[in-house]
């Protein structure tokens, strides 16, 4: 079962989110996607999950600026304070006491910054590929193709575009994959045509640092607030995003965290990969026995 859920937000903005699932589950999960990603990103997630988790509500939303979700006139806004008071917005709208969070990416900051805002109303995070030190190379390779929105023929050649820019994170992808991401985070104009789903002046608000920091203490204390609930971390095997280094200091650093590698992904994996799913599965049942 879904539904179609939409709010306003503090500033007025009309804001997308879609439902999967029984709407009265005890358990609800809210996944908050990536930079240029959208709600759609969740569905072979939770297509993967939810015959095992009949008890859990999955709810996807399109942060402002993508997808079904409007544009801010002012890009200065995409960032991520307003995202995670939106989400706010989101969980009194829908009148969650608790819940779960489920962020890639972006999304996964998102969590971070609400687990410092409202701890007691979250059971437990999952973070895919995403973590308090964020490295350049990869923050330069998603500026290669941010906000350079030009519009193609049809989503066959959506798909060859995204392949010609991100199969290097994705190097076992086919054809058929490609199309079914294309399909995912792009959507077609009144003219026929096909672009990105997202607002391409959110490059105005994205700035690369010129190196990476692995001691940024603002960081870290952020990932340390999130010790209250159970965490478990996801990492594509080759993520330019997340090292391996940053993966294992998070996991010292948190005393109820877990982690999962998908073999063969670079950021972000979509998490319908057999080693996530079963590790977010398991996470799950976890946090509902708690």
């Amino acid at each position: 079962m879904t539904d179609d859920i939409r709010f306003q937000t503090k500033d007025g903005l009309s804001i997308y989110a879609r439902s999967y699932g029984d709407p009265n589950a005890p358990h609800t999960v809210l996944c908050l996607h990536g930079l240029t990603r959208n709600h759609k990103d969740f569905e072979p997630m939770i297509e993967a999950l939810l015959p095992d988790h009949p008890d859990t509500r999955f709810i996807a939303w399109d942060t402002r600026g993508r997808c079904k979700s409007e544009y801010d006139p002012d890009p200065s806004h995409y960032a991520l304070p307003i995202y995670a008071e939106d989400v706010i917005g989101l969980i009194e709208h829908l009148h969650l006491e608790k819940f779960s969070l489920i962020g890639t990416s972006m999304g996964g900051l998102i969590s971070m910054v609400l687990m410092s805002l409202i701890p007691e109303r979250i059971k437990g995070v999952v973070m895919n590929d995403i973590g308090p030190v964020i490295e350049v190379e990869g923050l330069n390779r998603i500026a290669s193709y941010l906000g350079k929105n030009k519009p193609v023929a049809d989503f066959e050649a959506a798909a060859q575009a995204l392949k010609s820019k991100q199969a290097g994170a994705f190097p076992d992808y086919t054809d058929e994959d490609w199309l079914k991401f294309a399909r995912r985070t792009h959507a077609t104009r009144e003219d026929g045509q096909v672009e990105a789903d997202y607002d391409p002046n959110l490059v105005k608000n994205f700035a690369i640092p010129d190196s990476t920091d692995e001691n940024d203490e603002s960081m870290w204390t952020l990932y340390r607030g999130m010790s209250a609930s159970p965490f478990l971390l996801i990492r594509g095997e080759i993520s330019e995003l997340l090292s391996e280094k940053t993966a294992r200091r998070m996991l010292n650093a948190h005393p109820d965290a877990e982690m999962a590698t998908v073999p063969r992904i670079g950021h972000a994996p979509v998490l319908d990969e057999p080693e996530a799913v079963s590790a977010i599965s398991q996470f799950l049942k976890k946090v509902k026995a708690a």
